[in-house]
């Protein structure tokens, strides 16, 4: 499986469109779950209308091409998010096991809303019940690389996505 850029930016200019028309005339603060999101992140908030502010988190559950199932806490945020319109960008959404932790730190914080926005999402292997508000491209199981996806660090520069092959 391969994932041109092309189709790449075709998904984000959809998800952004969603975006400036949820949020016209509104302040967002997206916050961006590295490492992977931040490709993603930075094409994303060029395609967008209202004022916003991009800042950068971190939560890693990953090694290799599998989930540890272990995580850290979230790191980096260093705006105060109470009362305010927060978009947490994503890479990939798999099982949701990541999204879940995030969230549930961030809901914490009292946000006046907070949504999820992914490039990438795998319904097949979803486990969560938590909404995803803006989804690119629906995927099947493989591990992909690419676009800021890696495997063991390396692959983030490619600029398609593709299935890795073991």
């Amino acid at each position: 499986m391969a994932i041109p850029s092309a189709s790449i930016k075709r998904a984000i200019d959809e998800v952004a469109t969603r975006i400036n028309n949820d949020y016209f005339e509104e302040e967002i603060l997206f916050l961006s779950i590295l490492n992977g999101s931040f490709m993603f992140a930075s094409d994303l908030v060029k395609r967008i209308k209202p004022l916003c502010q991009l800042s950068f988190v971190k939560l890693s559950s990953y090694d290799g091409a599998s989930s540890t199932g272990t995580f850290k806490e979230l790191i980096g945020l260093n705006e105060d998010i109470k009362g305010r319109k927060v978009i947490v960008i994503e890479d990939i959404v798999d099982t949701g096991a990541t999204i879940e932790t995030v969230l549930k730190q961030l809901k914490a914080l009292k946000p006046a809303s907070l949504k999820v926005a992914t490039l990438l999402f795998k319904p097949q292997s979803y486990l969560k019940n938590l909404k995803i508000d803006y989804v690119g491209i629906e995927i099947p199981e493989d591990f992909l690389i690419g676009y800021g996806l890696d495997y063991n660090g390396y692959g983030r520069n490619f600029e398609d996505i593709y299935s890795l092959i073991k």
